[in-house]
C-alpha cells in the first residue's frame, strides 16, 4: 500500500496520507488491528461518532477515513472552545459511548469503553466530533472509562507544561458534568495508568497527585449521574 506523508505520530502508531480522503494508521510494532476495526464499525452502525473504517493491507494497519476540522486540543489551543465546553462535550462523548449496548460481552452491567479519550482524540469537524484512537478499547464498566478520562487530564494538568493550563481547565467540567467522582473506578484507573509501559517515568510518579487532583475537581460536583 503507497502511503504519503506522515500527517499524525503518537506513543505506539504513525498515520499517514492515502490520497486525499483517507489515512492509513500503522503500529509501529505490528499490533493486529482487526479489532480495533470491529469496534469502530459496530459503534459507527450505532450512530457512534467515529471515523468511517476499512482493512488495511496488513494486521498492523487501519484505514480510516481522513476526518477535516482540528483536534479538541488545537481548538483550545487556539481558544476557539473553552475548557468548559470542552469538559463538557468530552463527558457527553462518554455517556454517549456507554449507552451503546456491548458488542460481545454478556455482562449488562459492562458497556464499549474506549480508555483514553482526551482532547487529542476527538477531531471538531464540520458535522460535529468525532471520536479516534480505539485502540484500547474493550467492554468494562463505565466508571472505569470516567475514571481514566479523568486520570489522563490529571497526569497532563502536573505533567505536560505544553498542556497544563488546558488540562486543569478541562477536568473539572468533564467531572462536574458527569456528577462527581463518586461513580469513577479512580483505583482500577490508576492501577491501569501504572501499567502502561509508554507512559514516562514522571508521569508515573504523578498519579498519586493525579489521583487527588481528580478527587478535588469532584468536591463541589453534583450527585453522580453514573451510579
Amino acid at each position: 500500500m503507497e502511503t504519503g506523508e506522515l500527517i499524525g505520530t503518537g506513543r505506539t502508531a504513525d498515520v499517514f496520507a492515502l490520497g486525499k480522503d483517507r489515512v492509513v494508521r500503522r503500529y509501529r510494532d505490528g499490533e493486529d488491528a482487526t479489532a480495533e476495526a470491529a469496534v469502530m464499525t459496530y459503534l459507527a452502525e450505532h450512530g457512534y461518532p467515529v471515523p468511517a473504517v476499512w482493512p488495511g493491507a496488513a494486521a498492523g494497519e487501519l484505514v480510516m477515513e481522513r476526518l477535516s476540522g482540528p483536534t479538541m486540543r488545537e481548538a483550545l489551543v487556539a481558544g476557539t472552545l473553552s475548557g468548559e465546553q470542552a469538559g463538557g462535550l468530552l463527558a457527553d462523548l462518554l455517556l454517549r459511548l456507554h449507552a451503546v449496548p456491548p458488542r460481545v460481552g454478556a455482562d449488562p452491567a459492562h458497556r464499549i469503553v474506549h480508555l483514553d479519550l482526551h482532547p487529542e482524540n476527538v477531531f471538531l469537524t464540520p458535522d460535529g466530533p468525532v471520536v479516534i484512537d480505539w485502540a484500547t478499547a474493550q467492554e468494562g464498566p463505565p466508571g472505569l472509562d470516567t475514571a481514566m478520562a479523568a486520570l489522563i487530564l490529571a497526569q497532563a494538568a502536573l505533567t505536560m507544561p505544553a498542556a497544563a493550563e488546558v488540562a486543569r481547565t478541562v477536568l473539572p467540567a468533564l467531572v462536574r458534568r458527569l456528577g462527581g467522582t463518586d461513580g469513577m473506578l479512580l483505583p482500577e484507573a490508576r492501577a491501569r495508568r501504572a501499567a502502561n509501559p509508554t507512559l514516562t517515568r514522571e508521569e508515573t510518579a504523578a498519579l498519586d497527585e493525579a489521583v487527588a487532583l481528580t478527587l478535588a475537581a469532584g468536591a463541589d460536583a453534583p450527585a453522580s449521574v453514573l451510579r
